[in-house]
C-alpha cells in the first residue's frame, strides 16, 4: 500500500499597508461669510454691503447695485426695505431718507 501524504496549510493573507485613512482627512475651505448684513429697517450708509451671496437668492431692488460676485450694496443713503415679488422672490431696496 502507498503512503500519502496530506499537507495541511493555514493561509492568511494580510494588507500589505496599514490601514491608516489620515492622508484623506485633514482639508476644509475657509468661511465666506454670507448671508444679510443689514436687516429690514436698519439704517445704511451709500456703498455699504446689504447682502452677500453665492446666485441670485435675493435681487436687487431701488437703489441697490449689484457686484459681479452677486454682492448687493447701498447706492444712496437711507432705510433697508425687503419685499416679496414675483411669488417667491425676494428684492431688497433703500428707501432714501427725506430730512
Amino acid at each position: 500500500m502507498q503512503n500519502k501524504i496530506l499537507f495541511v496549510t493555514d493561509l492568511q493573507l494580510f494588507a500589505s499597508k496599514k490601514g491608516v485613512g489620515s492622508t484623506k482627512n485633514g482639508r476644509d475651505s475657509n468661511p465666506k461669510y454670507l448671508g444679510a448684513k443689514l436687516g429690514d429697517g436698519q439704517f445704511t450708509k451709500a456703498g455699504q454691503i446689504i447682502y452677500r451671496q453665492r446666485g441670485n437668492k435675493i435681487y436687487p431692488g431701488k437703489n441697490v447695485g449689484q457686484g459681479k460676485d452677486h454682492t448687493l450694496f447701498a447706492l444712496v443713503e437711507g432705510t433697508v426695505k425687503y419685499e416679496k415679488f414675483m411669488g417667491s422672490k425676494t428684492k431688497v431696496s433703500v428707501i432714501e431718507n427725506t430730512k
